[in-house]
């Protein structure tokens, strides 16, 4: 079944790839809440944070170094790992080799998406997940 709506959790340095991702998964009719701005610092896109992490029924990761480093997607994985609600719907995407343990000691048991291969496989193994068959764009 298709998420409502799918939370992608980036760091704002790899902003390209989730770009690319988001039309991706919306060309296929997932749709994809991301924050498209650096939120260092600003009380309104963490309160806008807040609301689409409560509103949202899947949880994409994207990992790269970036990503491991970043104090953002260590406050979004917590949240989510708490919530039972996103209990098999946690999906990791390793888009850059990175020692993403460090971001939770969790994150090795779940089914990792790999993006390291090509963009079109990464896309085609997250689209099974949801029954969905992936179409390249032209």
């Amino acid at each position: 079944m298709l998420p409502h709506e799918a939370f992608l959790s980036h760091s704002s340095l790899d902003q390209n790839f989730v770009t690319s991702l988001a039309d991706g998964l919306r060309r296929h009719g997932v749709p994809v809440w991301y924050s498209r701005t650096n939120i260092m610092g600003a009380q309104q896109w963490h309160d806008e944070i807040g609301a689409a992490l409560r509103r949202c029924d899947w949880f994409l990761l994207v990992l790269s170094p970036h990503a491991v480093a970043s104090m953002w997607v260590k406050r979004e994985l917590i949240f989510v790992l708490q919530q039972n609600r996103f209990e098999n719907r946690i999906v990791p995407l390793l888009w850059q080799p990175c020692d993403f343990d460090r971001l939770s000691w969790v994150l090795p048991s779940f089914q990792i998406i790999d993006f390291q291969r090509t963009f079109e496989d990464g896309c085609r193994d997250l689209l099974r997940l949801w029954g969905v068959g992936y179409q390249p764009s032209h």
